[in-house]
């Protein structure tokens, strides 16, 4: 892909400038929140800056973390809550210190799992989303529990493989997507207001999955070959 500006490549900035523009039309046209729309753009350049494996990801991202759980809460989305706030908040102080031990002339040193170590991810995260999902069925308020679940095992195991630099977080990162999506789409039908704006960020995540796969999987290699 051509570079148009540093290490921006054409493809990175039509899909910022776009999804950007989504955000802001989509403001508009539904009267959604500023807090919405601010969480939206922050998520977008979160995982856009992930994909490319820059450092001030982490700074986005302690924002999107801060403003998506309280539209969790108020969505009754207890999973997603926790998930946010007893997890995220501390892995983004955790992971922008151990990008930064690991960069190697401004660029992340990138790895690959072993098929073993593959398969047990696997596991531990089908028993994690049922265990979790049964615990949340009892919870009073609670919305969808084993969606919640799933989206909210899948996204700690794809944290701590991001933070540990492993290309393989964006394989769960693009099964997590489509189910948080679905997610989303259950509570617009239920009546949320901020859900159709949830549901195009995290379709905005899904592509940028896809693609940020593609280019850990580059970087990945680069790096075995060092």
């Amino acid at each position: 892909m051509k570079k148009v500006a540093g290490s921006w490549n054409r493809f990175e900035l039509v899909w910022l400038f776009l999804f950007t523009a989504i955000a802001i039309i989509f403001t508009v046209v539904s009267k959604d929140s500023l807090l919405g729309f601010t969480v939206f753009i922050t998520g977008v350049l979160c995982v856009v800056l992930t994909a490319k494996g820059k450092l001030i990801s982490y700074v986005f991202g302690m924002y999107n973390t801060f403003g998506y759980a309280y539209i969790a809460y108020v969505n009754g989305l207890n999973g997603e809550l926790m998930l946010n706030l007893l997890f995220f908040v501390p892995m983004n102080v955790i992971g922008f210190y151990m990008w930064r031990r690991n960069m190697e002339g401004g660029k992340l040193a990138m790895r690959q799992m072993k098929v073993r170590d593959m398969l047990l991810v696997g596991a531990v995260c089908v028993a994690g989303s049922v265990l979790l999902g049964f615990g949340l069925s009892f919870i009073k308020g609670q919305n969808s529990p084993y969606i919640d679940a799933i989206t909210t095992v899948l996204s700690i195991v794809a944290t701590l493989l991001m933070v540990t630099r492993f290309k393989e977080q964006w394989l769960l990162y693009i099964v997590l997507n489509m189910f948080t999506v679905l997610l989303w789409v259950i509570r617009t039908a239920e009546g949320s207001g901020e859900g159709p704006m949830m549901i195009v960020m995290w379709s905005a995540y899904l592509m940028n999955a896809v693609y940020g796969y593609y280019n850990w999987n580059k970087g990945a290699k680069e790096a075995a070959l060092a």
